[in-house]
């Protein structure tokens, strides 16, 4: 059996609150942004927590109106990124159908959809619920939009393992594509869930944060001051393809899918494995798939979500995996600006790995103020930090509710 083949990264597209694609929500990471604001909804009035990253666009002026109104919000933002990606890569017209796959996800999905024919159902009745309810509340529907848009013929796939799911779709394109089953894939994830059963039902977990009366500094990862999350919506879509494939058609490259690791932690529903060993697992094993050593990795796009124990739980599982490397290794924690996109998170925060390794610069991390020393990560905060080395081996951590641990080894080429 020969060497697996190369996966590379040749299309991303991006909506998110701080731009409604790649080149937009980049310049606003790094110029500081952040993409959180206060909630003015009345439903929101007596929540305990009121602030979130929201997406202001016009839907249809992206989307066909027609066709937009048969999806829920999160399969139109997929299909906003997958659409950039597709385009970003020009694969429309260059790849065998039966060639194409997808892989993307959801966490939740189309709740927004349950709530507003719910409303129906019990106002209206029966009658007026809309037909096509079950298409768009589905987990797998931004998948099969998004394949019948492309006319992807070699499978199409929707992970959900939570706030883990689009690096989990990202694994499963890889897959798909070493295992010989595409020489495409495109995969991501997206969430579109700010309402008021979310956000009142996170809230009771007392997982988000309550800072309502500072809505841009509530996301504050690795700060003394962290209270809990901030939700937010989003999509990213990236096109994986085969190496070869990519040069023949002489497609640009951005980086490649180097490896991957995905454990669980069998540990509790929601909390982290305090000493982090699922989370340290998945990491080495993304090192070990990329061929790599672990004085290789010189950057880390860390889960960090701004939560008391998350936060703390995460760098644990860096220097347990670490050890010593652990203190060159430059960590960022892009959900200060974007805030928490749930499913979205994974494939979003790849991309902007991605750019960091590109553009040779890690942004840095916002609302840090007073970093937690119970931390204990060189954590870029303050000013933004250069990537100097040619060659640059980067991790994306994504981890979600149940233990699930996914880490994305990305590799400049």
């Amino acid at each position: 059996m020969g060497a697996q083949p190369k996966v590379v990264i040749t299309g991303v597209g991006l909506v998110t609150p701080l731009g409604h694609d790649v080149p937009t929500t980049w310049q606003a990471v790094l110029d500081g942004k952040s993409g959180v604001k206060a909630l003015t909804q009345d439903w929101a009035d007596d929540l305990s927590s009121k602030v979130a990253g929201q997406i202001n666009l016009e839907i249809t002026s992206v989307l066909d109106k027609t066709a937009a109104r048969r999806m829920d919000r999160s399969t139109q933002l997929a299909m906003i990124a997958a659409k950039q990606a597709v385009s970003d890569a020009d694969v429309a017209n260059n790849v065998d159908s039966e060639r194409l796959g997808v892989a993307f996800g959801t966490g939740i999905g189309g709740l927004s959809t349950v709530m507003e024919q719910m409303q129906i159902l019990n106002e209206r009745g029966p009658d007026r619920v809309n037909p096509l309810t079950v298409p768009m509340i589905m987990p797998n529907a931004a998948a099969a939009m998004i394949e019948l848009e492309i006319g992807a013929k070699a499978g199409a796939h929707a992970p959900v393992s939570a706030c883990a799911t689009s690096a989990e779709a990202i694994a499963w394109g890889t897959s798909m594509i070493r295992d010989g089953r595409a020489d495409v894939v495109v995969v991501g994830g997206t969430e579109a869930v700010i309402n008021r059963l979310a956000m009142a039902a996170f809230s009771a977990m007392r997982a988000m944060s309550t800072r309502n009366d500072d809505p841009q500094t509530a996301s504050r990862p690795y700060d003394l001051g962290r209270d809990g999350f901030v939700m937010s919506e989003g999509a990213g879509a990236l096109v994986l393809e085969r190496y070869e494939h990519a040069l023949a058609r002489k497609a640009h490259i951005y980086a490649e899918v180097a490896g991957f690791g995905m454990t669980s932690d069998a540990h509790h529903i929601a909390a982290p494995d305090p000493e982090g060993a699922g989370a340290a697992r998945a990491m080495l094993a993304a090192v070990k798939d990329a061929d790599a050593n672990l004085t290789d990795v010189m950057h880390l796009n860390a889960h960090a979500t701004s939560t008391p124990l998350g936060d703390i739980a995460e760098g644990a599982a860096v220097r347990r995996a670490f050890g010593s490397h652990t203190d060159s290794i430059a960590v960022t924690a892009p959900k200060s600006s974007i805030g928490h996109t749930l499913g979205g998170a994974g494939a979003i925060e790849s991309i902007l790995t991605v750019l960091s390794m590109v553009n040779k610069i890690i942004p840095a991390t916002i609302n840090v103020i007073d970093l937690d020393p119970k931390v204990n990560l060189d954590v870029v905060h303050g000013d933004h930090r250069s990537l100097t080395k040619g060659s640059i081996l980067a991790l994306n951590n994504s981890f979600g509710f149940g233990g699930h641990n996914v880490c994305v080894a990305l590799r400049t080429i």
